[in-house]
């Protein structure tokens, strides 16, 4: 690992453990700086701000540990995000809370419908542009997320997954049996 990845680790770590007793809004670089013991100057020097950081934390473990694998159903990759969210509940909780610019609901919105664009092609290949269907099962995807992961006592991301797969399984289920026979 690079020097440089080093340092954001350190940084993100440092981060998260301030996370567990201080919300995100009231922390400041100078506690990150301080937590892990690196100067300012290198902060600045890796990060705009320490929501730039966020962004970075979000990216190098979420992307990074979901992208590289290859998911033969679409389901596989729910269950993946689902489970990766479940697991690292806690810091997802404190960034949720978080609202307007560089919060964690419109980056992984941005995200999911990038994501949703992509699996969409397919299904949505006569319409004249995907990007609204994308938009809107971004928008469920997360607004499903920020409920589940701020509940108490959340299930489990596999429960969570089998919850949205019935879903959008029964409503679609729903409307196949009212179309019209051909």
């Amino acid at each position: 690992m690079s020097d440089s990845n080093i340092t954001k680790q350190a940084l993100a770590f440092a981060l998260k453990d301030l996370l567990k007793t201080t919300p995100l809004e009231k922390i400041t670089v100078a506690q990150i700086c301080e937590t892990c013991g690196i100067n300012r100057k290198s902060f600045y020097y890796h990060f705009k701000d320490k929501y730039d950081l966020v962004n970075w934390i979000y990216y190098t473990e979420f992307i990074a540990r979901i992208q590289p694998n290859t998911y033969e159903r679409p389901w596989s990759m729910i269950e993946a995000f689902c489970d990766y969210f479940f697991e690292n509940r806690e810091f997802y909780r404190k960034t949720l809370r978080m609202e307007g610019q560089n919060s964690f609901s419109d980056y992984l919105r941005d995200l999911m419908t990038a994501i949703m664009t992509e699996e969409l092609s397919g299904t949505f290949s006569e319409e004249p542009s995907i990007r609204p269907f994308a938009e809107f099962y971004a928008d469920a995807f997360v607004c499903a997320l920020k409920r589940w992961l701020l509940q108490k006592d959340c299930p489990s991301g596999s429960e969570f997954a089998l919850f949205l797969k019935k879903c959008l399984y029964g409503v679609s289920r729903q409307i196949i049996m009212q179309l019209p026979e051909p």
